[in-house]
């Protein structure tokens, strides 16, 4: 999977109150959910459990955000040497009565997760959200969490080489970024890189929990999310409570499998783009005929490999601008306009404002691009022998071309990484209560059929689909429907059970695809759509650029 790292946190948000976890051996008493902060307490062998320090820093959008900090053994194997530390949020519970901490997951991995405490409490029903103590988190190595990566600053500035590797020169330049990019990595995290997986930072959660004070875990991720979530409840099923996972990887093709996969399926999700202008050829003057305008779209690719846009855009960068609308529809008609003023007038300033927007990086996403590919290359078992690579992915790329060589390069480092990897995690699970899954039919990111993978995995889990939806993250995201369903789960416990047999338990209809934006706006190109649900989710979430 390849999102980006995501928005930063809000600068006032400051982190204090840094306390040390316990081992993952040890087993105080615990303290109810309902508490406000975990108080000390101690069994027979262990010493005090970790009390968490909480301190206002809440910005204007959330003004009950509070933060604080953990500090958590690097190998949760061996406790008593090197510590890292973990950034926390919350928005604490009001109603008399708490169902416990909620965590909250964006995804990634890389993902900064603080600001989605407040994001979800906001977006949950007021007398919901009083019940639970939302805790967002930046997970090791992420954002405000320390140390934070960044293995190579400068790997994505532009103009990078054209990513479908036309000649053996182009292609051995791309492996020399690959290359480079993982001896970065090993050089300057060395240390860090062995203990960067998908197990440490479950092992991190149940650090979390114990700080936290509560006996059991409930849990919402997204993306990337629900296999950490998966993860964690392989490893500690009896700690489970409420677990929602929306949008699901497949945890039968991490990571390389998966990859592959997700270039099929954005190549699809590109096709309904092109099908969607095409429909609104009034406004954006590109054809009524979808395959036509998908020829524009990559004619305008050509062009901009003889001639970078605003010498910043070329067709890797123009790739990482259009990829987002592979993840959220509400960015179509920001997209379809750049696209519409760089071909019908020959003005290249919306699609260089568009690409500053959806595709550019900053500090933020180099940080979470080390993360990413730090835990992905770790996880699991990558080909690294290239010419597994270069086969793949020249097939997949005569098949679906808008991302594959792209994805390929992105995760390439992988292939040259310096820690051996991981066993993938089996994540079959019959010890749990019922999760709750959700899942779009047309999703890119993670494919639908990730989603019927994991339900089939966990036993007693329920499936809600949306169908027809192709947007990657579904829930909170204004359709009313799926949030139904989720709000009944939080409050209750209650998953909808469909027909014996059934692959879907419920289904919900997508949401009408957005109205187009006045073409050849450069305004119209640089900024998405107003701060809806969908709009404000994913900007949290962020894209893979």
């Amino acid at each position: 999977m390849n999102p980006r790292a995501g928005v930063l946190f809000a600068a006032g948000a400051l982190l204090t109150g840094t306390v040390a976890a316990l081992p993952a051996s040890a087993s105080p008493a615990l303290d109810p959910p309902s508490t406000r902060q975990a108080t000390p307490t101690s069994g027979p062998t262990t010493r005090p459990a970790a009390r968490l320090i909480w301190t206002g820093c809440a910005t204007k959008r959330y003004p009950r955000l509070e933060c604080s900090s953990l500090t958590v053994p690097l190998d949760h194997d061996a406790p008593k040497s090197r510590t890292i530390t973990l950034a926390l949020s919350r928005v604490a519970h009001t109603a008399r009565t708490s169902q416990g901490p909620l965590l909250v997951n964006p995804g990634g991995p890389g993902g900064s997760g603080l600001s989605m405490a407040g994001f979800v409490a906001a977006s949950l029903p007021a007398k919901l959200a009083a019940q639970y103590d939302v805790i967002g988190f930046d997970p090791r190595g992420v954002g405000r969490s320390e140390p934070a990566l960044n293995c190579l600053p400068g790997h994505f500035e532009p103009v990078r080489p054209d990513s479908v590797p036309r000649d053996f020169d182009a292609e051995q330049a791309g492996l020399e970024r690959a290359r480079s990019f993982a001896a970065a990595c090993g050089s300057k995290y060395g240390d860090l890189l062995r203990h960067m997986d998908t197990v440490s930072t479950a092992r991190d959660l149940d650090a979390i929990r114990r700080a936290l004070g509560a006996p059991k875990l409930n849990y919402f991720g997204y993306s990337y999310g629900t296999y950490l979530g998966a993860v964690y409840a392989k490893l500690f099923p009896e700690r489970v409570r409420r677990f929602v996972l929306d949008s699901m990887v497949d945890p039968k093709g991490v990571w390389y499998e998966d990859n592959i996969a997700q270039d099929l399926a954005f190549d699809t999700r590109h096709k309904a783009f092109a099908a969607w202008v095409a429909r609104h050829d009034a406004t954006y003057r590109l054809g009524s005929d979808p395959a036509a305008v998908e020829a524009a779209w990559y004619t305008m690719r050509d062009a901009l490999r003889r001639t970078p846009a605003g010498d910043v855009v070329g067709p890797g960068e123009l790739e990482d601008t259009f990829l987002p609308g592979g993840y959220y529809n509400g960015y179509w008609p920001q997209l379809a306009a750049a696209f519409a003023a760089y071909v019908n007038d020959k003005d290249s300033a919306p699609l260089v404002a568009a690409y500053r927007t959806f595709g550019a990086t900053d500090s933020s996403s180099e940080n979470g691009y080390s993360v990413y590919t730090s835990v992905q290359c770790r996880d699991a078992a990558w080909p690294r022998d290239w010419n597994v690579w270069r086969a793949d992915n020249w097939a997949v790329h005569s098949k679906a071309p808008f991302s594959t060589w792209n994805n390929a390069w992105y995760n390439a480092p992988c292939a040259f990484w310096p820690v051996e990897s991981r066993s993938r995690v089996d994540v079959t699970n019959a010890e749990v209560p019922p999760m709750l899954l959700f899942q779009a039919t047309d999703d890119a990111a993670t494919p639908y059929e990730g989603g019927v993978s994991l339900h089939r995995s966990v036993a007693g889990s329920s499936l809600v689909v949306e169908e027809g939806g192709g947007n990657h993250a579904v829930t909170l995201g204004g359709n009313s429907c799926l949030d139904e369903h989720l709000v009944r789960y939080l409050e209750t416990g209650a998953v909808p059970r469909g027909a014996d047999g059934a692959e879907a338990d419920a289904t919900c209809a997508a949401l009408p695809d957005p109205k187009p934006a006045k073409a050849g706006s450069a305004r119209a190109a640089a900024a998405p759509s107003a701060a809806t649900g969908g709009a404000a989710l994913h900007g949290l979430l962020g894209h893979r650029g």
